[in-house]
């Protein structure tokens, strides 16, 4: 007999050999129809996968991250089936679940796929699922793993199994289609009741750019059809609110392939929004002792071998910059940190300066593929509202306190009140990816585990996600439509004080080392611009909008009296526009309602006599004749 052990604390005692699924099936029926996989001693597996040891348990449902990532990892096995029944002789590279579906990247050969096949794969993939086929796992080894795939003739599969060790490697097997895979995977193919193929796009093998490109199949499913539809629903309102169609729209940001891909060009619209979020952070932080400092656009090479951003990103940087000087390399700036460790270590500190508090709007360069830039949110430049703290071991908590709480009150401030603390810890099993010791980095977890304890944080832990010099407490912000976004980001560091050979004395009259916290509330200005864009669908906070007013006088004869009225408003610190085109009031105000701009004041013979202005509001029509004065007193109300 095995004991299980449950979330609750609860143990029962099994059979050795039952399965998560008998187990379920020992609480209740129900309860064993709705689960997908279960974590098994901290490991997601697959429900029919044999317990032999004492183990705790926790089930998966639809509703949790780790049963959608199994189903929709499931249903990618089940459209390389749909594929491979449709077009014999498909190769397939790797089938991984993304935040919402899963993808296939797959090599049909002279046969290009079409968005016109869609439906034909989506009516094979649910022929499939109703034959209710089991996905079965077993173990082989390395030269049967290797014979399977030289039969079939993948020489994808076949580059994989050759980074992997015998007695690792894992087959699944549904209906006829046979996968290299680790799983989990769900019990049967019945539960997938609802397809939709979203798109294709180009992918080169393993990311390099010198290989083959393959078709990355996109796709979602869902166990009801109705889920499905409210999905959709979802892409359908996202796609009003994707933030490059009203970025074009509202004149905010542009790309221009003379500057490059990736590079953002700043319209003066989208300027004074970006600038106004800025002023805000910069005020604030003024008010919490943090010093504004100024840093270069690149820095020489030596400065980011010493920091470690040279060994664990050089690859994915834009490539050394050489000066007519020998051996004299630049490279642009990858992060903001070398920089200010720098900036501490310009002169000896005391414990009694500490905590150091260096912040800056810092622009950064990464060499993002093409093929993954996105719009504002995945971009090769952006800029960083970032901070260093450089303080005592002692000071760790409050000062991570402090920026959590500078972190929470800027998302609040522009709305983005639903989110997830994640805490992202260090791969335990691949240290390779990281730099500096076990003792320093099991601390600086601490500290971030305690310190959002303290806070009263719903947390969730991911291994593997740390920075490659410390762990990280990142921010998933959901929008208006659920999506979520990684945004904020705060970091505790041992490793680039000592890199650097940073010093204060402390009391003792002795050098300590100090600790380094990273902190960045928006995470970069681009990213944060392009979620906010979406999130409020193009109609900013009034105190953000860049044009808080436009005037609509109804005929040129009132041109006059709408740019007194501007005048008069701009000394009271607001900001507008008046629409003197030779045009209809009614086009007016449907051009300007277009523009999501709050208030629209239109001026006839009426206005002009009284003093007034006639008020529409964005979103809610006809607000009445108001005079100037009164105007402004009411939007300042709301600011």
């Amino acid at each position: 007999m095995i004991n299980i052990t449950f979330p609750d604390g609860n143990v029962r005692q099994y059979a050795a050999g039952t399965t998560a699924l008998d187990v379920a099936k020992s609480i209740s029926e129900g309860l064993a129809r709705v689960v997908l996989a279960a974590s098994i001693n901290g490991e997601v597996r697959d429900l029919t996968r044999p317990i032999n040891e004492d183990a705790t348990i926790v089930f998966h449902k639809w509703e949790d991250k780790e049963g959608k990532q199994t189903y929709w990892h499931s249903s990618a096995h089940l459209l390389a089936e749909a594929l491979e029944s449709l077009f014999p002789g498909t190769k397939f590279g790797i089938g991984p679940a993304i935040e919402n579906g899963f993808y296939y990247d797959v090599d049909t050969g002279d046969r290009m796929l079409t968005p016109a096949e869609f439906q034909k794969i989506e009516q094979k993939m649910l022929e499939l699922a109703r034959n209710k086929s089991e996905y079965k796992r077993r173990e082989v080894s390395k030269a049967d793993a290797i014979k399977f795939f030289k039969e079939k003739g993948d020489e994808y599969k076949l580059e994989l199994i050759d980074g992997l060790e015998d007695g690792q490697i894992t087959f699944y097997q549904q209906g006829n289609f046979v996968d290299l895979c680790k799983g989990p995977h769900l019990p049967s193919t019945e539960s997938i009741k609802a397809v939709k193929i979203l798109n294709l796009a180009g992918a080169y093998w393993r990311g390099d750019m010198e290989r083959k490109q393959l078709t990355r199949v996109y796709a979602i499913t869902f166990p009801k059809q109705k889920e499905l539809e409210e999905y959709l629903q979802m892409l359908e309102e996202a796609k009003k609110r994707d933030h490059r169609k009203l970025g074009a729209e509202l004149e905010l940001f542009m790309f221009s392939e003379k500057v490059g891909q990736g590079l953002p060009l700043w319209l003066p619209k989208g300027t004074a929004v970006r600038q106004r979020l800025e002023d805000f952070l910069k005020k604030e932080q003024l008010k919490r002792g943090y010093q504004p400092v100024i840093t270069p656009h690149i820095g020489g090479k030596k400065l980011y071998v010493t920091s470690g951003h040279w060994e664990k990103y050089g690859k994915d940087s834009f490539q050394p910059i050489h000066t007519p000087d020998v051996d004299e390399e630049f490279l642009l700036k990858p992060m903001n940190c070398p920089h200010h460790c720098e900036i501490y270590g310009y002169r000896p500190r005391s414990y009694r300066e500490l905590p150091v508090r260096i912040a800056e709007f810092g622009t950064v360069y990464r060499y993002e593929m093409s093929g993954e830039l996105h719009g504002l949110t995945r971009v090769r430049g952006f800029t960083q509202d970032d901070a260093h703290i450089f303080c005592t071991e002692d000071q760790i908590k409050d000062e991570f306190l402090g920026a959590l709480d500078l972190t929470r009150y800027v998302l609040a401030k522009l709305g983005f009140d639903k989110f997830t603390a994640q805490i992202s810890l260090r791969d335990p099993n691949d240290k390779s990816k990281y730099i500096g010791s076990d003792e320093n980095w099991a601390k600086a977890e601490q500290a971030i585990i305690d310190a959002a304890a303290e806070a009263g944080l719903q947390t969730v832990t991911e291994l593997g996600e740390a920075a490659f010099y410390g762990p990280k407490l990142d921010f998933m912000v959901k929008d208006a439509l659920g999506r979520s976004w990684q945004l904020g980001t705060i970091q505790v560091d041992y490793n680039l004080p000592i890199r650097f050979d940073l010093w204060y004395v402390g009391a003792d009259n002795q050098s300590h080392r100090p600790v380094m916290i990273h902190r960045a509330p928006f995470g970069s200005m681009e990213r944060f611009m392009g979620v906010l864009i979406e999130n409020c669908a193009g109609k900013f906070p009034l105190w953000l909008s860049p044009e808080q007013f436009a005037i609509l006088p109804v005929s040129d004869k009132f041109v006059e009296y709408a740019y007194q009225v501007k005048q008069q408003l701009e000394a009271d610190d607001l900001r507008g526009s008046v629409d003197d085109r030779n045009e209809t009031i009614g086009r007016k105000i449907r051009d300007n309602e277009l523009k999501r701009i709050p208030f629209l004041l239109i001026v006839g013979e009426k206005e002009v006599e009284a003093g007034t202005v006639a008020v529409r509001k964005q979103g809610e029509g006809d607000q009445g004749a108001v005079t100037v004065a009164a105007f402004a007193e009411m939007v300042k109300a709301q600011l």
